[in-house]
């Protein structure tokens, strides 16, 4: 009987959790931390960037150019559900791209727009992400 109390428990803690993920965040940022691309890190990089964001969450991109192009990039994070959800939607925008591009025309305003929005409490982590990516290839 005790498990079924703590399953139910469980489950009613799950759908609140649910609930209110749903009324902060965009479907397309529940969808990209729930379901990550590229969360990862490549094992022999041409570049690592790695910022530790005020927030305390770390920010990590693993990137392989070629031709001066973003090949393959991967993020790791030890951050939460929306700095999960700018990492792997950044690492879509900016694969196959230009890096000088990237250094110049990537903007938190685009990430934030890709991922539908982002609360206003939220907008420091497309900032990271940004950030992080920016201070890599300019390295």
């Amino acid at each position: 009987m005790k498990n079924n109390n703590l399953d139910k428990l469980l489950e009613d803690f799950q759908r609140k959790v649910e609930y209110d993920e749903e009324q902060t965040y965009s479907e397309v940022v529940i969808h990209e931390f729930r379901n990550p691309s590229n969360f990862s890190v490549i094992e022999k990089p041409d570049v690592i960037g790695e910022i530790k964001g005020p927030c305390g969450d770390i920010m990590k991109f693993t990137i392989n150019i070629k031709y001066e192009r973003i090949r393959n990039v991967r993020f790791w994070t030890d951050g939460c559900g929306a700095t999960i959800a700018c990492g792997s939607m950044l690492t879509k925008i900016i694969k196959e791209k230009c890096i000088k591009e990237m250094i110049t025309d990537i903007t938190e305003k685009e990430l934030t727009n890709a991922l539908d929005g982002l609360p206003e409490e939220h907008l420091h982590f497309s900032r990271l992400n940004i950030n992080t990516l920016k201070r890599q290839l300019n390295n």
